[in-house]
């Protein structure tokens, strides 16, 4: 499990790192800090599942990973969370604009950038209607495969076949975009 920490932490990293030189906006560096969290403990909770089982670990990400991002959200004072283009759960099925980045990403990705690199902002609307959107890439890293590879553990295959009969989120190769973190602040929650 140690190797997967590292992998892990280096993860981690493409969340709270900037992309720019400058001094972000508050609301960015808040954004960073809540997707920060919410991976990180999101991450500590498989890794300890994966101890017992990847079973355990599918778990954890059907029960607990919804229930982590809300506490963060609450906490931050805006929505966060993950979504991919490849999907487990529909609840975590992209909006239109979490596409296009998403698709932005993998474009960019595939051209050469580095993932540290990318990250996302917008303000969408104005007034209380607005919208302050954030979003960095989740990376597929080791840990992920298990859950999410060509090769899945014994038993993986059959409980995703059973919870998730419309899952598109295997086949990944480490390295490649697995998703993204979002976080989304309305109106005048943060400027």
């Amino acid at each position: 499990m140690r190797a997967f920490s590292c992998w892990i932490a280096a993860a981690l990293m493409l969340v709270t790192t900037g992309a720019g030189a400058a001094e972000p906006a508050g609301w960015v560096s808040d954004s960073r800090e809540a997707a920060g969290r919410l991976g990180n403990q999101l991450i500590g909770e498989l890794t300890r599942a994966l101890e017992t089982s990847p079973v355990e670990a599918i778990r954890v990400c059907r029960e607990r990973a919804p229930v982590i991002a809300a506490e963060q959200g609450e906490r931050a004072g805006a929505r966060v969370g993950r979504t991919a283009l490849r999907t487990r759960s529909s609840a975590n099925q992209p909006l239109d604009w979490q596409r296009r980045v998403l698709e932005s990403f993998a474009s960019r990705l595939e051209a050469g950038a580095s993932p540290a690199s990318l990250e996302y902002t917008e303000t969408a609307g104005s007034g209380e209607a607005a919208e302050r959107r954030w979003m960095k890439p989740i990376m597929t890293v080791p840990l992920c495969l298990q859950c999410h590879g060509h090769e899945l553990a014994p038993g993986v295959a059959e409980v995703l076949a059973a919870e998730y009969p419309k899952d598109r989120a295997t086949g990944f190769r480490v390295g490649e975009l697995r998703g993204a973190f979002y976080v989304v602040w309305r109106g005048s929650a943060r400027q």
